[in-house]
């Protein structure tokens, strides 16, 4: 967040990231990595950038500072970090800032919503030569990422899963019933909402894959587009980028289920099994 927010000031400032670089006594590529949030901060170089941009409040000069801190504090997901490659471990700090989550899964149940037994099949499907405690610890983390959504504070998810993500026997019958009967018991939250993308519609807004809108409780930072590829990730935070998906989103939750309409197909699968 605190990356987001020094390059909205660099932008209003017209300021290349070069410019900005020189000025901390860095390079152009740390600057990116500072806004990307994809190194630490340190407090003598933020303070010299928000001076160049001309942030001079005090009051917001000590706001900012402050995200300097929080920033630098590992999050429990840190614990994991041998684990994770850190493409992925900048999306776990994303999605847990976030107050509102949507996604669009074309082949698996989204991981908020997997059961551990599902959960556990797809990530030895990924990862099949490892030892069964590596197996084991991700799990556990992916569980540890859904707690947040049973908080009072927990933010809202909003998914749209393809038919044939729920049609897919991953690990047999009894793992499918029980993430399908999973599935029924959490869209009865209320700050959750989830919508099937059927067959029946053929061709749709987002033949182009899966991906995930985030957008975060501050008012001045800008959703990110997260679009998970074989072996990294695209983050995408400008408006002229991040337009395109909300549209697909939009489409996709039109054409979609009613939550009404989720229920009957979940059911369906249910008694199919």
């Amino acid at each position: 967040m605190l990356g987001a927010s020094l390059r909205r000031l660099r932008e209003e400032k017209g300021l290349p990231r070069e410019v900005a670089g020189f000025h901390i006594r860095a390079s152009e590529s740390k600057i990116s990595r500072m806004e990307l949030g994809r190194v630490g901060f340190k407090t003598r170089d933020v303070e010299d950038l928000l001076t160049l941009y001309g942030v001079l409040d005090d009051a917001e000069r000590r706001g900012l500072l402050e995200m300097v801190r929080e920033a630098n504090t590992p999050g429990w997901w840190h614990k994991y970090g041998d684990l994770l490659p850190n493409w992925f471990t900048t999306y776990v700090g994303l999605e847990e800032a976030a107050n509102v989550i949507r996604t669009y899964e074309v082949q698996f149940v989204p991981g908020l919503l997997q059961t551990a037994a599902y959960a556990r099949t797809v990530i030895r499907l990924g990862y099949p030569d490892v030892p069964e405690a590596e197996i084991e610890r991700r799990v556990h983390m992916r569980m540890q990422c859904q707690e947040r959504l049973t908080k009072k504070d927990g933010p809202r998810l909003w998914a749209v899963i393809d038919e044939a993500a729920l049609k897919r026997p991953i690990g047999g019958r009894e793992i499918m019933r029980e993430q399908l009967q999973h599935l029924l018991e959490v869209a009865a939250l209320t700050n959750i909402t989830i919508q099937v993308m059927p067959f029946r519609f053929g061709m749709h807004a987002a033949e182009g894959g899966a991906f995930s809108i985030l957008r975060f409780p501050e008012s001045d930072l800008s959703d990110v587009v997260y679009v998970e590829q074989l072996w990294g990730a695209l983050y995408l935070d400008k408006r002229e980028d991040i337009d395109p998906y909300l549209t697909a989103m939009e489409q996709l939750c039109v054409e979609s289920t009613t939550p009404g309409g989720t229920a009957e197909i979940l059911g369906d699968l249910l008694r199919e099994i």
